[in-house]
């Protein structure tokens, strides 16, 4: 990973929205983008034992989103932090992780996910901490961590959550500090949708789409960031709902073969689609 990067509140680097929370910290330890922690972001946190509908909806959601622009930050933990971190990288997007431990490669938590947190150092997002280098994670460091998260964000999603859980502070903290609180419903039935849902009873937006999220940010024409313009790509036009192999896409386009490798790559780089393997092509 990059070098560490050190913050004090009085630098003109430090990020403005967390500036403005009630317990900024006074010092953040970065590794990578320093730009990521004022671009627009979303914090998407939730259980660390998602459902199948978790596993499905968490990525989807965040996909959308990051294609629109939108920077999403999670804590790195294992379970919706991560497929959010994780669907955010898939189409190019950006994402921050926000530890409570060190963000150096030996104290970083969970240790399951250094690979991850290289990743996204190296796609342009960033790893923090208020904590210094060789920091341990310990339990009352998350509810710290939490802050951070919602203060870096103009809202924060929550994806499964128990009532009484990280996910479920890091939404206490945003309603706090005035940002929004967007919540994906789920059934009554399934115990990680119970904080969802009382969100949604207690005023919170429900999602059923990311668009939701970006009518009400008025974000639907945010011009996309250097790196994620999408590519003149009629191609685009000539993928079905289901995976695709590569001489059906050449038949289909009238395009010789070199052609559409070309296009293809372009789409992939761009996070459009994803290549299978064995020559087959799906759309993200």
């Amino acid at each position: 990973m990059s070098e560490i990067t050190i913050i004090g509140r009085t630098d003109s680097r430090y990020p403005t929205l967390l500036a403005e929370i009630a317990q900024p910290p006074e010092t953040l330890y970065v590794r990578g983008s320093l730009e990521a922690l004022n671009a627009p972001c979303l914090a998407v946190v939730g259980t660390r034992t998602p459902s199948a509908y978790g596993k499905q909806v968490a990525p989807a959601l965040v996909a959308a989103l990051a294609r629109a622009g939108i920077t999403i930050v999670s804590g790195l933990a294992i379970g919706i932090d991560t497929l959010a971190h994780e669907a955010a990288l898939e189409v190019g997007g950006r994402t921050v992780a926000v530890l409570g431990s060190g963000v150096d490669e030996t104290s970083l938590y969970p240790p399951q996910n250094r690979m991850l947190a290289r990743r996204i150092v190296a796609a342009g997002g960033g790893v923090v901490s208020e904590f210094p280098d060789g920091t341990e994670p310990k339990p009352f460091h998350f509810p710290q961590r939490n802050r951070i998260i919602a203060g870096l964000s103009r809202g924060v999603l929550v994806i499964e959550a128990r009532e009484k859980s990280g996910a479920l502070i890091t939404a206490n903290f945003s309603l706090e500090e005035n940002r929004d609180v967007f919540a994906v419903p789920g059934p009554i039935t399934v115990p990680t949708s119970a904080g969802p849902n009382r969100l949604i009873a207690a005023g919170a937006q429900a999602i059923l789409s990311a668009d939701d999220i970006l009518d009400a940010w008025h974000l639907a024409e945010l011009p996309l960031p250097t790196h994620m313009n999408r590519p003149d790509a009629p191609l685009l036009a000539h993928f079905p709902a289901t995976p695709i192999h590569v001489d059906e896409i050449v038949r289909s386009s009238g395009l010789d073969v070199a052609e559409v490798n070309v296009e293809l790559a372009k789409l992939e780089l761009a996070g459009y689609i994803r290549n299978l393997g064995g020559g087959v092509y799906a759309k993200t």
